[in-house]
């Protein structure tokens, strides 16, 4: 195998979304000359996003990729080195930190700001690949409109299934909301909104095990209270089948060296994006199980640059 090529900068961000973007922009102007890669999903799941109202500055709301170019350009106007590739390795072992990217380049970096974000969670099935793009979402506001007056099914029982259902509700013709379990795992007053919209009905102690259809999907095959006596097997007939089972954070290959929870997100000093690595910090969704916004991602993301920062000024590079 050929020696890889290596090249050391000082400050190296992974990830592209507010968290890696703000990094960027406070890592640039902060003199660090950051190297900034954009991973799987340049711009982060807000790219996959229609409508953002909530990002502060933006009163009459702002799409989620126009957001995210504007941070990227923002990035760059400031001299952010922003590349296309993906992490595919780590060795946090000792300083200088060593990311390879693409497997095939080793960047040495003196500090690291991890912002990889977390995915979607799919159930797993291989008909939910088999109808990528054909019916199967992981985001109802990306896709709701396409279901205009038809008959949609989104899986999951927490909030953000419920926001979901509601969302499509008020364009398809008819939601399934398919529960596992015998009750909503919901906040209060989103059950409370599901259950008085009256073209959401939902399935509890639902489990999905197959889709079918001709050129996309037409219908998913359920089985009703499964394992029980009273089992049975129940097909309803759908347009589009939304996934909002939560997310996994992009942690995997960080696991060996840093602390990380039962699902994965990283573990950082609580108050700080910094982890137990000296130099290396974790910012966004990839650390934050809590609250998973873009304001609160590119604060951390300010945070991770500052504390690089000074970090570097403190070993004197």
């Amino acid at each position: 195998m050929e020696e890889m090529t290596r090249e050391k900068v000082r400050c190296l961000i992974i990830g592209s979304g507010p968290a890696g973007y703000t990094a960027a922009i406070y890592a640039s102007r902060a003199n660090l000359s950051p190297v900034l890669y954009e991973g799987i999903q340049p711009g982060g799941q807000l790219t996959i996003t229609t409508e953002v109202e909530n990002f502060p500055g933006y009163p009459e709301g702002v799409t989620g990729p126009a957001l995210m170019d504007d941070m990227r350009r923002q990035a760059s106007r400031f001299g952010a080195d922003i590349r296309a590739g993906i992490a595919t390795e780590a060795d946090l072992s000792a300083a200088p930190y060593k990311i390879t990217i693409d497997g095939e380049k080793v960047i040495e970096t003196e500090t690291l700001i991890i912002a990889t974000g977390a995915s979607a969670k799919y159930l797993g099935l291989a008909d939910e690949r088999k109808y990528a793009g054909m019916g199967v979402s992981a985001c109802a506001t990306c896709d709701g409109f396409f279901y205009r007056k038809k008959n949609v099914a989104v899986v999951g029982g927490g909030d953000t299934a419920c926001e979901e259902a509601i969302y499509l509700a008020g364009l398809a013709k008819q939601v399934y909301l398919i529960v596992r379990k015998p009750y909503l795992r919901a906040s209060k007053v989103m059950q409370e909104r599901v259950f008085s919209t009256p073209n959401i009905k939902v399935l509890f102690e639902h489990n999905t095990v197959g889709l079918f259809g001709e050129n996309g999907v037409e219908g998913a095959h359920l089985v009703r209270r499964k394992g029980e006596p009273d089992e049975e097997m129940v097909d309803i007939a759908i347009d589009g089948f939304f996934l909002a089972i939560g997310h996994k954070p992009n942690s995997d290959i960080f696991k060996p060296w840093l602390d990380t929870d039962e699902v994965g997100y990283i573990q950082t000093i609580p108050g700080t994006p910094r982890t137990r690595i000296p130099g290396v910090f974790a910012a966004g969704d990839v650390a934050d199980p809590h609250y998973r916004q873009a304001i609160t991602a590119a604060g951390s993301g300010c945070k991770a640059a500052i504390e690089a920062e000074r970090y570097l000024s403190e070993i004197g590079k």
